[in-house]
């Protein structure tokens, strides 16, 4: 196994963008491209439980390598606690099938009352699933991606380049940096150089 800082580091990174690429295939309640499907919704969960396997599998062959590197112990405590994201997000997807389910074994039944509550229930329980699986895979990808950075930091060029972007860089309605003092020659000989 190789398990350089930087093999490490990407292994986390790849990770860590399928967490984010599961959270963009999380339903939205209204969307017509997006709306939730009970089928749609149990393939996630499937692909959820592809990747708690992934997790695990990452832990396991960290922990039984006899020659571990020094962050190798970093990196195994980051994918198992990926492992909580993940399987609060299948959770929650769970949730939410149940909750459609329901809906499409009661779609005959929503112009009662009773069944009319009940089935509003089930849509705000089914989108407080859905932002509930949307805040785990979040944090998910969040935690990953700093751990990647702490196993291999980016390069010294990569920081300098967000270092100068993170400082020219200004929000919206903000003034722009104007100075009302006139330049002395001296200052422009200066900023010349």
């Amino acid at each position: 196994m190789d398990n350089t800082p930087l093999s490490d580091a990407l292994v986390l990174r790849a990770t860590a963008s399928t967490f984010d690429a599961q959270r963009g295939k999380l339903p939205v309640p209204g969307d017509p491209h997006r709306s939730p499907d009970v089928v749609a919704v149990a393939r996630q969960i499937s692909e959820l439980g592809k990747l708690v396997t992934a997790l695990g599998d990452e832990v396991l062959f960290r922990a039984a390598d006899q020659d571990q590197a020094p962050h190798t112990a970093r990196v195994t405590t980051n994918f198992a606690a990926a492992l909580e994201p993940a399987g609060e997000a299948a959770s929650a997807l769970g949730a939410v099938a149940h909750q459609l389910t329901f809906l499409n074994q009661t779609e005959s039944l929503r112009d009662q009352p009773d069944a009319r509550d009940a089935r509003e229930a089930a849509v705000r329980v089914m989108e407080e699933a859905l932002a509930t699986a949307d805040a785990a895979l979040h944090d998910g990808a969040n935690s990953l991606y700093a751990a990647s950075a702490t196993v291999s930091p980016p390069s010294a060029q990569l920081q300098a380049a967000r270092s100068r972007s993170a400082t020219t860089a200004r929000s919206p309605g903000s003034p722009p940096n104007v100075s009302t003092a006139p330049a002395t020659p001296s200052d422009r000989i200066a900023r010349g150089r």
